[in-house]
C-alpha cells in the first residue's frame, strides 16, 4: 500500500566529485541539517536511497509540540519550535506549519496531576501551558463529547505537514547551491588516515571531509557494517487521512484513543498509539539487555507480534563493501502495511465522539515504521574513533517537531562552532561509557 503523496523534489543530474560534507539520508533531520551546513556556505550532497520524506518523515503525525517533552530534549525543542516559526519565510516554501494549539486530555486524577508536573516543567522555558476544566476544554471543540476530568492545553503547540515540510527544505537546500540524489543509496564511508574522505554511492564516489548519517531506521545496519554499535530497533504505527471536514476544529486534540490533527488540504489525520505493533527480529535479542529498562516501562501498552519485518531482517544482509549491492537498494522504501482493523477501530470512535466527523470518509490509510533507542531520546553526536563521521538519528517517534533544532544542533558539531545547546544527552558514546541509560517515565513519544 503506498504511502502518503509527497510534493515532488527534482534530483540533481550529476554527483559532484566532492563537496565539504555529505548528508546521508533525506528525512526532516538530514534535510534540516543539510540546509543549515547549506546557509554557512558549505558545500552539501543530500544522499537518499528512496526519495525525500518517503518513510517516517511524511508518515508521522505532523505536530511540533512542546509539551510532554523529556526534560533532556526540552532546550533543543524550544530552538527548534523558534526555527519552525521562521522556517516558510526562510527557504521560501510551505512547509504548512502552523501554531493551532494541542490539547492534551485527562482521564483521571493521576492524568491531572503528571499534568501538572508537566506545567511547572515547562514553564522553566516560558511556555504558557496550563490545565483546563473539562468544559473548558471541550468549548474548543463544538460537540466533542469525551469522558475526561480535564486537559492540559498548550497554545505554542503547533502542527506542520509532513508530505510537504521535508520536500521544501530539500528544494531550499537546492537553491543554496546543495545538490540532492534521490534513488541514490551510499553504501560505505571512505576514510584516509582514520579520517572521513569520501563516500561510495551506488552511483559513485563523493570525495569530502564530512559525513552525516541521518537514515533514520536504517541508521544502525549502516553503522553495524563499519563496526560502530547504536542500539537502534524500530516499531510501526499506523495513521489515516479523512477526507475534508469543513465544519472541524483548527486545533489539535489528543485522547487516550485517538488524536486528530487538521491537514492543509481540509481533512484530518488521525491517529492513537493502540495501532502501535513491535514485530520481533535477531535485533530484539541481540538488544534485549540495552532495551530492557524500556520494556519494564512501556509493556503494557506494547503489541509484540511476528510478521513481515521478522521475516525481512531474517534475510538482510549485515555486511558488504563498496562494490555490493545494499539492503539500501533492495527497499528504497520501507513501506509497513497498515493495521487497517485497528484504524477503521479507532475512526468509529472519533465518529462516536464527535458528530462534525460522522460524514467524513477515509482518504487513505499508511503505516510507518519509527526509529527507538533505549532512551527514547535521540543521538545527535560525532563518532569517537571516526573524525568526521556524525550521526543524527534515534528520535523515537517525535522527530518531525525535533528537525529544524536537530538539523543546527548537527550542523553546529560538523562545523566545529558553539552548539546551539548542550550535546551531551545526546552522544552516541554515552551507549558505551558506562552512563544509566532508561527512559524518562510517562513521556508522550509522538
Amino acid at each position: 500500500m503506498p504511502g502518503p503523496m509527497l510534493d515532488p523534489v527534482v534530483s540533481d543530474g550529476q554527483l559532484p566529485q566532492s563537496v565539504d560534507v555529505v548528508v546521508i539520508g533525506g528525512g526532516i533531520a538530514g534535510v534540516c541539517a543539510a540546509l543549515e551546513l547549506a546557509d554557512r556556505g558549505l558545500k552539501v550532497a543530500l544522499c537518499e536511497k528512496g526519495e525525500v520524506g518517503a518513510e517516517q518523515s511524511s508518515r508521522n503525525w505532523g505536530w511540533v509540540r512542546l509539551s510532554n517533552r523529556d526534560p533532556r530534549e526540552m532546550p533543543l525543542m524550544v530552538e527548534s519550535t523558534r526555527l519552525w516559526q521562521g522556517l516558510n519565510a526562510r527557504i521560501g516554501g510551505d512547509t504548512g506549519y502552523s501554531q493551532c494549539g494541542v490539547t492534551f486530555t485527562l482521564a483521571t486524577d493521576a492524568d491531572v496531576a503528571d499534568a501538572e508536573a508537566a506545567v511547572a516543567q515547562q514553564a522553566k522555558y516560558q511556555i504558557p501551558a496550563r490545565i483546563l476544566p473539562k468544559a473548558e476544554a471541550l468549548a474548543r471543540f463544538p460537540g466533542l463529547d469525551l469522558d475526561i476530568k480535564a486537559a492540559m492545553f498548550n497554545p505554542a503547540d503547533g502542527r506542520a505537514e509532513p508530505q510537504k515540510a521535508a520536500p521544501a527544505i530539500a528544494r531550499a537546500v537546492q537553491e543554496r547551491g546543495g545538490t540532492v540524489h534521490q534513488n541514490c543509496a551510499v553504501r560505505v564511508v571512505e576514510t584516509t588516515a582514520g579520517r572521513v574522505s569520501a563516500v561510495v554511492t551506488e552511483k559513485g564516489t563523493i570525495r569530502c571531509s564530512a559525513v552525516l548519517l541521518a537514515g533514520g531506521v536504517w541508521s544502525r545496519l549502516f553503522l553495524d557494517n563499519m563496526g560502530i554499535y547504536l542500539p537502534q530497533l524500530r516499531t510501526t504505527g499506523t495513521a489515516l487521512r479523512t477526507s475534508p471536514v469543513p465544519e472541524g476544529p483548527e486545533g489539535t486534540v489528543k485522547y487516550k484513543t485517538f488524536t486528530l490533527r487538521r491537514r492543509t488540504d481540509g481533512g484530518y489525520t488521525i491517529a492513537g498509539a493502540d495501532t502501535g505493533r513491535y514485530e520481533i527480529t535477531p535485533d530484539s535479542l541481540r538488544l534485549f539487555r540495552a532495551f530492557l529498562p524500556t520494556l519494564k516501562n512501556e509493556w503494557r501498552g506494547m503489541r509484540m507480534t511476528l510478521g513481515r519485518q521478522t521475516l525481512e531482517a531474517l534475510s538482510t544482509r549485515r555486511r558488504w563493501g563498496a562494490g555490493d549491492r545494499t539492503p539500501f537498494e533492495d527497499t528504497r522504501i520501507l513501506d509497513p502495511i497498515p493495521d487497517i482493523k485497528r484504524a477503521d477501530r479507532m475512526f468509529a470512535a472519533v465518529k462516536a465522539a464527535y458528530p462534525v466527523f460522522r460524514s467524513a470518509t477515509v482518504a487513505q490509510y499508511w503505516a510507518g515504521a519509527i526509529d527507538v533507542l533505549p532512551d527514547v531520546i535521540p543521538v545527535i553526536s560525532p563518532v569517537e574513533g571516526t573524525p568526521g563521521l556524525f550521526v543524527s538519528t534515534g528520535f523515537s517517534g517525535h522527530g518531525f517537531g525535533l528537525g529544524p533544532g536537530a538539523g543546527r544542533l548537527a550542523a553546529d558539531l560538523v562545523t566545529g562552532a558553539a552548539p546551539v545547546v548542550d550535546p551531551a544527552p545526546f552522544r552516541l558514546s554515552r551507549f558505551t561509557d558506562g552512563s544509566r541509560i532508561e527512559p524518562m517515565i510517562g513521556i508522550t513519544t509522538r
